[in-house]
């Protein structure tokens, strides 16, 4: 394989297994908390709350695989 090929190899394994993880580390997320949500709806503000934030936490390591991506594109 020549050079640019393995460039474009290795960006889109970088982009699509970083993505991977955060994408389904957010289903998770709304998964379990519609299921404990409908266990105990007295619960939903801090259920809720919980997990905005744990959801943006996953959204954060996705932007950071996508950054490493995109550097890898534009620089090596």
């Amino acid at each position: 394989m020549d050079p640019v090929t393995m460039k474009m190899l290795a960006i889109g394994l970088t982009a699509g297994l970083g993505l991977l993880g955060p994408a389904l580390g957010i289903g998770l997320i709304g998964y379990s908390a519609l299921q404990g949500i409908a266990r105990n709806p007295e619960a939903s503000g801090p259920i809720m709350t919980n997990m905005i934030l744990v959801t943006a936490f996953c959204e954060a390591i996705g932007i950071y695989a996508l950054i490493i991506a995109i550097i890898l594109a534009l620089i090596v």
